[in-house]
């Protein structure tokens, strides 16, 4: 019965994966950007999308230590989830409302609205990795979790997709850029509706982790112990050096991989290539990452985590090279298909490193240390990114610049000692005392 049971909770924990992801393929990758930039925004778009991902990451990076710090105390992990998926909800669906050139303030403000639901709800999301799975299918679980979401983000933009170019033959009395308008308006709204829906799983069948207090807090606030635990901990952290040398790490070759994830299409835009191609590449990348994640998982039992992370980070700097020589729509979409391998290896290993190394009692306060790492990652490259962009015009230098992220990356992530820094969190989570 145990057993049925961890396996329903480890099922419902992935489910999430694929109910927010949806956000992840259709607003801050695809079909947002390119609507962005065709209708709403019309000039300078591309300065302005990579300013409004950069604003909407900012803000999240920032709150999610803090927050973390407080569920953990009040072990409300779920609760505090729960708020963040229904802001990033309202917001998305109210995305509908944009259909007037010029309103691109309005579309930025929802997308900063809706990249704060999505990124708080990733800190509780991954905070209850820990708690579910066992430590020696950490791996295995937040790589099959990736994989869900690579399909279920996938499937609805398949699903838009088809909506935006078929849609409007069903609609003859509606001229043709009007009718696909209407069509990607009813994408945005669409991933609302599937976000919801799936999220129900993991409130219904995984459990609320054990609360796990310090001596000495008993009976405080919980806006003091949620402050006090944010300051000690980004005091103390050297105090895990291990941990804070992989944050460090991730931090640097996140912001390469952010980057690539939100302004690829808005490259691909600028080069020239046509919407079909854009988009569909996206598509095809989210099938083809969905089998590369789990392939992931089982390489890193053979060859180490930290093995598997740097090929990956090393097939990034290559995409990067090669990026700035594109020309051709078919180079994007074998770039595309490079992407694809590594992407989802690379952050579910991530992510499951984390949380090897840390405190699993303190594991919504430390995931939102690696949420400030993970969103600054649309914050640093996006907005170097379109600086260099707006400073020379060439989109091309921007794309290259990428590279200095990844190397950067191996570089810190080789002298993480995984064994030492999973016992220092040992030793840590020892000296918690349990509340019933």
């Amino acid at each position: 019965m145990k057993d049925k049971l961890h396996e329903r909770a480890i099922r419902a924990w992935t489910m999430y994966d694929w109910a927010n992801s949806a956000f992840a393929t259709t607003i801050m990758a695809s079909i947002l950007p390119n609507y962005f930039g065709m209708f709403i925004a019309t000039e300078g778009s591309l300065t302005l999308w990579g300013y409004t991902v950069a604003i909407g990451s900012l803000i999240a990076a920032i709150i999610s230590p803090v927050l973390g710090s407080i569920a953990d105390f009040r072990g409300s992990k779920k609760v505090f989830m729960g708020f963040f998926i229904a802001l990033g909800v309202v917001a998305t669906a109210l995305l509908y409302l944009v259909d007037q050139p010029g309103e691109w303030l309005l579309a930025s403000i929802l997308y900063i609205l809706g990249t704060i639901g999505f990124a708080g709800s990733l800190v509780f999301y991954d905070a209850l990795l820990p708690h579910v799975a066992e430590p020696d299918e950490i791996d295995q679980v937040s790589s099959r979790g990736y994989a869900m979401g690579y399909i279920g983000g996938g499937l609805l933009l398949l699903i838009n997709v088809v909506m935006i170019f078929i849609g409007p033959r069903f609609l003859p009395n509606m001229e043709e850029t009007e009718a696909i308008k209407l069509m990607m308006r009813l994408s945005l709204a669409s991933v609302a509706v599937w976000w919801a829906i799936f999220s129900i799983p993991i409130f219904r069948d995984v459990k609320e982790p054990v609360r796990k207090i310090e001596h000495g807090e008993e009976g405080l606030n919980v806006l003091t112990v949620g402050f006090q635990r944010f300051f000690k901990a980004l005091k103390g952290i050297s105090k895990f050096r291990d941990l804070f040398l992989f944050l460090l790490a991730f931090f640097v070759y996140a912001n390469g991989i952010g980057t690539i994830i939100t302004m690829a299409v808005a490259f691909g835009t600028d080069l020239g290539f046509g919407s079909t191609v854009l988009i569909g590449t996206l598509l095809l990348v989210q099938f083809v990452a969905a089998p590369f994640a789990i392939l992931f998982g089982k390489l890193s039992k053979k060859l180490g985590i930290k093995k598997t992370i740097t090929i990956s980070l090393l097939v990034y700097t290559l995409i990067a090279i090669i990026g700035y020589f594109m020309t051709k729509e078919w180079h994007f979409i074998l770039l595309g298909l490079a992407v694809a391998t590594v992407q989802g290896g690379s952050q579910a290993l991530s992510r499951s490193l984390v949380g090897q190394l840390m405190p699993k009692s303190k594991s919504a306060e430390f995931y939102g240390f690696y949420s400030v790492s993970e969103k600054f990652n649309t914050v640093i490259g996006p907005i170097l990114f379109s600086v260099i962009n707006q400073l020379t015009g060439n989109s091309r230098l921007a794309i290259i610049s990428l590279v200095i992220f990844f190397l950067a990356g191996i570089v810190l992530l080789s002298k993480v000692n995984i064994e030492q820094g999973i016992s220092t969190a040992k030793a840590e989570d020892a000296k918690m005392i349990t509340v019933e």
